[in-house]
């Protein structure tokens, strides 16, 4: 009987796992070495470019750090 009573929710519990794995990635690339470190070459370039001044680079460098430490 129970089996039965579970069906409704079967969609919402597969909504609410997907969540939860979307969540999982997109942290582990938040904190990923090789993804950050790709972002502030990024970070780098632009400035090297004249695309950001040199306080929005500290500012982004600033952002990403915090970012991969979970600070706000």
């Amino acid at each position: 009987m129970g089996l039965l009573f579970g069906w409704p929710l079967a969609p919402v519990r597969v909504v609410m796992r997907l969540g939860e794995l979307i969540q999982e990635q997109v942290e582990h690339e938040l904190r990923d070495p090789a993804a950050v470190r790709r972002r502030l070459e990024a970070i780098e370039e632009a400035r090297r470019s004249g695309q950001i001044t040199e306080e929005e680079e500290a500012q982004a460098v600033e952002e990403v750090l915090r970012t991969m430490t979970g600070t706000r």
